[in-house]
């Protein structure tokens, strides 16, 4: 390992000191991304600043939406009665119960992993990242692979999910890892319909325009059937090819609809 500094601070306020006076400083949440790219030697910061002591978790309800505390785990998601049953169900499917346990969202939509499954929940609902500076449409939030719209300094303290007519969720697992070779997130709004991959695009989390179309004029698992899926942008490797992707998006689509 490398030298580095930890800071517990007890307050928001303090944290973001703490980052802003680091050289490459870096929030720790749950710890369960960073840590692993820390252990691989690709990721190497000077300061690890800790969130989890100030008071950022917890799930309440409001006017309609869902504001979920940025280090609130994966499991207290999974056990809430308050988020919608299909971002539950997502909280559930992640990793396995240590990963559920110690992982939080924020930590998650932070590091915008490419194969992670809440960016899809947040991207599929048209959900609201939270910071300790503004607010972030989840459309103008994620960037490429590991990429987002924070800033230096930014910290997100919560993220808040408005609420939908219907939504669904699946996956297919990677059996190792149990990281998403392709996940699809539904969402009937009041707008139309959203549709948000993981695991298969090159650059992230992605919406899919034509799925959406075909859903927003049919709510059904047979309304996918006439949508054309596109290899382009897509991942291709040792888990599988870009085809093999494009075709997985087409059965998670339709496995989430039917279960919305």
């Amino acid at each position: 390992m490398y030298p580095l500094k930890y800071h517990k601070p007890a307050a928001l306020a303090d944290a973001i000191a703490a980052l802003g006076a680091g050289e490459e400083a870096k929030v720790l949440a749950g710890g369960q991304t960073l840590l692993a790219t820390m252990k691989q030697h690709l990721a190497a910061p000077t300061d690890l600043v800790d969130i989890r002591g100030l008071s950022l978790s917890g799930i309440s309800a409001a006017g309609g939406d869902v504001t979920v505390g940025a280090t609130t785990t994966h499991a207290e998601v999974a056990a809430s009665g308050e988020v919608h049953p299909a971002v539950a169900v997502l909280a559930a499917g992640i990793g396995d119960p240590l990963v559920r346990n110690m992982g939080t969202i924020g930590g998650s939509i932070a590091n915008n992993d490419p194969a992670a499954d809440y960016p899809a929940a947040v991207l599929g609902m048209g959900a609201t990242v939270v910071t300790n500076t503004r607010e972030i449409a989840a459309d103008d939030y994620f960037g490429g692979l590991f990429t987002t719209a924070l800033e230096e300094g930014e910290i997100i303290t919560a993220v808040r999910f408005p609420n939908v007519e219907r939504a669904g969720y699946a996956k297919f697992k990677q059996p190792a890892s149990r990281f998403c070779l392709v996940g699809v997130f539904v969402a009937k709004t009041a707008d139309g319909a959203r549709v948000a991959v993981t695991g298969a695009g090159e650059d992230g989390v992605f919406r899919h325009e034509g799925l959406e179309a075909a859903l927003s004029a049919n709510w059904s698992p047979e309304a996918v059937e006439a949508v054309t899926v596109s290899p382009d942008g897509l991942m291709s490797d040792i888990h599988g090819d870009a085809e093999y992707r494009a075709n997985l998006i087409k059965v998670m689509a339709r496995r989430a609809v039917a279960v919305s």
